[in-house]
């Protein structure tokens, strides 16, 4: 359903682009959401973009990310410049079509995450 590429290693201050194939549903009707969960750390949410095409950050990220999607292609992606040690994690593509699911969201609103990728890691050097 979804399946996440892109993840390397990079020095500080470099740039990434993870990039969701999903397949089973409209990516444009559905919410899209990238996680990230670092090494003994909870998983967090770092971007959500809606169905509506509205983007949500975490403050962290605000500046520096940037989600999209191409509802032709099915495909969502997260470009990441300016990239920080703190942002190594494996991250992770999430789809909220509908009810069912992991809560989790940003900005006071929660959505369901009902489908999960396996996730890609991201590594930054300093």
């Amino acid at each position: 359903q979804v399946v996440e590429s892109g993840g390397g290693s990079v020095q500080a201050g470099g740039s990434l682009k993870l990039s969701c194939a999903a397949s089973g549903y409209t990516v444009s009707r559905s919410c899209m959401g990238w996680f990230r969960q670092a090494t003994g750390k909870e998983r967090e949410v770092v971007a959500i973009i809606d169905s509506g095409g509205i983007s949500k950050y975490r403050d962290s990220v605000k500046g520096r990310f940037t989600i999209s999607q191409d509802d032709v292609k099915k495909v969502v992606h997260l470009q990441m410049d300016s990239l920080r040690p703190e942002d190594t994690a494996m991250y992770y593509c999430a789809a909220a079509p509908g009810p069912g699911g992991v809560v989790a969201g940003l900005g006071g609103k929660p959505y369901e995450w009902k489908y999960w990728g396996q996730g890609t890691q991201v590594t930054v050097s300093s």
